[in-house]
């Protein structure tokens, strides 16, 4: 890898990119977001505020150098940053997401590699693929979530062929659109351990992971829609996980896993977590 890249979703977290809130908002774009804005709730702008603080303060302290979109008016969920590219270890990829809602945060992304100084690898232009949908897995092993919708087969497929033809094994995982992404069904907490929720995930998915050596700490439907499954892994068994998921952080911490735990109630009604809301920039291999 060159100064910046990622080759897992494990290895000890340097930079992150995220997106400061100043225009959240809830928006009809999933099903988490859509239940709560029927319920006639409305995010309140402090509380968003402080729980992002609370996200940059945990990712401070475990001594993550932050770095930052510029937000834009018209662009309610650009604080899911994690949809609008994907760094790998070649350099970052321009997705292509499906909601006409989110299709410019593809601008302030291009602005900022080149403002940081790091080659696009690859733009995505075939089909629909975003960020939530892909699972650097380790280095040579890579999933990618497909919906139909957020994340198509077309889009899938073009991002995996130029992962295979650098040699990588990689998995296509279908999943109902409901769930919006594969990261609320599914993220990396370390080499070794990953949590998701069996009784949606598609079972040969679950089998491949076993088969490459990866338990899974099993989530509930309820916790699934709660985004409990959507942790940021740190490095070195620690992770940061939303406060309010009490049972798996309890789980997580049985099984040795340093979790630091910001509340994030409110900004996950939105429908998006710890995973949504930061995209790696750079990582320590594995």
């Amino acid at each position: 890898m060159g100064t910046w890249g990622v080759d897992s979703e494990t290895g000890v977290l340097r930079d992150v990119l995220l997106c400061a809130p100043d225009h959240y908002d809830w928006l009809p774009l999933n099903a988490v977001a859509r239940a709560n804005i029927a319920s006639g709730a409305r995010p309140d702008p402090q509380a968003v505020r402080r729980e992002f603080r609370e996200l940059e303060d945990a990712l401070e302290g475990a001594g993550v150098r932050r770095h930052y979109l510029t937000p834009e008016p018209h662009l309610g969920y650009q604080v899911y940053a994690r949809d609008s590219s994907q760094m790998t270890p070649w350099g970052p990829v321009v997705t292509h997401m499906f909601k006409p809602e989110r299709q410019g945060e593809y601008a302030p992304v291009i602005h900022f590699y080149e403002r940081l100084g790091c080659p696009i690898w690859r733009y995505a232009n075939h089909g629909h693929v975003e960020g939530g949908d892909i699972a650097i897995i380790r280095p040579g092993l890579l999933a990618i979530g497909h919906t139909g919708t957020r994340t198509d087969l077309n889009g899938a497929r073009q991002l995996a062929g130029w992962f295979e033809a650098e040699g990588w094994e990689v998995r296509l995982v279908p999943l109902d659109e409901h769930f919006l992404h594969l990261d609320v069904v599914f993220c990396m907490v370390n080499d070794r351990l990953a949590v998701g929720c069996t009784q949606v995930l598609d079972p040969d998915f679950v089998e491949w992971l076993a088969g490459h050596g990866i338990a899974l700490l099993d989530t509930s439907y309820r916790e699934v829609m709660d985004l409990s499954c959507n942790l940021l892994s740190l490095g070195n068994d620690r992770v940061i996980s939303a406060l309010h998921s009490a049972r798996l952080n309890a789980a997580l911490r049985a099984e040795g896993i340093t979790v630091l735990d910001p509340d994030l109630r409110v900004i996950t009604r939105g429908g998006g977590g710890a995973h949504c809301l930061t995209m790696p920039l750079r990582r320590e291999a594995l």
